[in-house]
């Protein structure tokens, strides 16, 4: 996008023939890239896309329309300030206006036009805001938390990750429910579960349980990248640093009948990771067999700018890690699209794949399958069961406020009540804060995300022109008549002395 926000131009929506220095106002239900296109193309002063106050209210077919053009519309480097505007009556009220206007002019005679152009409101759009900055000091929060193993010192840890940000087109509109929102929902249940099992000593495992909800998941995994430098490069003493048994990272886990398993290197039979793979497969096919399971593989490209999964930061250090999801691949345009709202999220099988996770991690940590527990042993049930109806208000708490990672930060709200829930079931838990290099930063974030467009009822400028011609006109009969008057006089008075002459 652009930095250059401020505008002060008029409206016109793409029914218009000319665009250049034009506000272009398009709505999301009318909208298409090859309009889209148009505006850039004939340099309009801005675009304006109009949202609809429910997303869930647009038909699929936009929605994914919308959804595939948003990329490109992220990549795209531009001169013209791009908008976005949720409707209300007077906005729709301005676009219509606009669009009778542009429309008329498109399809009428010249003198219509001209007439037309001379007698009809336009729209003067403004933005009062400054200009863009960049903000050289944004810290990037994560929050941390753990559950301390049964035994000795040695005990392998399981690290549990998810990041909490959200992306889009437009950060303000950046609500993130399924890309990250669930894998967030998923981490709190599971931190819920596993402090009740580790508060009596006939369940308190022998491992460590690591919890991490990371900042910057949207810009490369920032969070867990610099987390991981000060766990393991500047300092003496980590959980991290001695017996990592896996690493599970939760991503888009909301909606769809199919889990994967997203590897960069197939886990060794032998080992924990394939026993947690192992269980996987064995709890879907014997207790879920309506979703699909399968493990995807898919080497760290390192030429590539962006990582494909969270759990490749783990790999690229040498930790066993892995990340589940719905999706099956990471390109999917729903990971980063203000359309990600609460709706798309089903809660039920939000649900499901919360037990299917918390059934096969606890199998591995408890060692269930080679003590003899049969594949269709359910263990959240009863008391301990998986409560829908917290996961859904927690669901609803993270997609009612748009989680950008240049809107949150370490004195937000969102993020005070993450760590206090965090808090409320594990131990040690405390933030971690990310600034970027100043000589060389990995993240530039800018200011004015969010402006105040007033619209302004004006004239177009032919009427200003066309006025002042009749002014000029009038002017001139005026002049024409007082000089006519003034020659008519000076014949009266001359008759009138040759009378009194005679």
């Amino acid at each position: 996008g652009t930095r250059s926000a401020v505008l002060n131009t008029e409206a016109r929506t793409v029914e218009a023939d000319v665009l250049s220095r034009r506000c272009v106002m398009m709505r999301l239900v009318d909208f298409s890239y090859e309009q889209y296109q148009k505006a850039l193309r004939q340099s309009a002063g801005a675009v304006v896309i109009i949202l609809p106050r429910s997303i869930s209210s647009v038909p699929q077919d936009v929605v994914r329309q919308f959804m595939e053009i948003e990329p490109e519309m992220l990549a795209m480097e531009t001169i013209v300030p791009v908008y976005f505007a949720v409707e209300d009556e007077e906005l729709l009220s301005i676009y219509e206006q606009t669009r009778a206007a542009s429309a008329s002019q498109s399809s009428a005679s010249a003198a219509e036009v001209l007439l037309h152009t001379a007698t009809a409101n336009g729209f003067q759009m403004v933005t009062s805001g400054a200009q863009s900055k960049a903000i050289n000091d944004w810290l990037i929060p994560s929050v941390e938390g753990r559950l301390t193993g049964l035994g000795g010192e040695d005990l392998p840890t399981v690290v549990i990750v998810a990041h909490y940000d959200s992306f889009g087109v437009a950060p303000w509109l950046s609500h993130g429910a399924d890309s990250n929102g669930s894998g967030i929902s998923v981490l709190l249940e599971l931190a819920r579960l596993f402090s009740r099992l580790y508060t009596y000593r006939r369940t308190h495992a022998g491992y460590n349980l690591l919890f991490f909800a990371s900042g910057g998941g949207k810009f490369n995994y920032q969070g867990t990248k610099r987390w991981l430098e000060d766990n393991l490069d500047h300092t003496d003493s980590s959980l991290l640093q001695d017996n990592v048994a896996f690493v599970l990272c939760l991503d888009t886990l909301g909606r769809g009948n199919s889990l994967h398993l997203h590897v960069s290197k197939p886990p060794k039979e032998g080992t924990l990771q394939h026993a947690f793979l192992r269980e996987l497969e064995m709890v879907i096919a014997s207790q879920f067999p309506e979703v699909k399971f399968s493990m995807v593989h898919k080497k760290i490209n390192l030429a590539e700018d962006m990582l494909a999964w969270e759990h490749e930061r783990f790999a690229i250090r040498r930790l066993p890690a892995f990340t589940i999801s719905h999706l099956e691949s990471h390109r999917d345009s729903l990971r980063n699209s203000i359309m990600d709202r609460r709706a798309r999220v089903d809660t039920k099988a939000l649900t499901r794949n919360t037990r299917i996770i918390a059934e096969a991690l606890t199998r591995v940590i408890y060692n269930l399958t080679d003590k003899g527990a049969s594949a269709d042993l359910q263990i959240f049930t009863d008391q301990m069961q998986i409560q829908q109806e917290q996961l859904e208000s927690v669901m609803d708490w993270l997609s009612s406020q748009p989680r950008a990672a240049q809107l949150i930060d370490k004195d937000s709200t969102f993020l005070n009540t993450l760590e206090y829930y965090m808090g409320r079931y594990l131990k040690d838990v405390k933030q971690h804060h990310v600034k970027a290099d100043k000589r060389d930063p990995e993240f530039v974030f800018y200011d004015q995300l969010k402006q105040v467009m007033n619209a302004y009822r004006v004239k177009p400028a032919i009427f200003d022109l066309l006025l002042a011609v009749c002014i000029a006109a009038y002017l001139g009969v005026a002049y024409v008549a007082v000089q006519h008057f003034g020659l008519l006089y000076k014949m009266i008075q001359r008759l009138s002395l040759k009378t009194k002459q005679q």
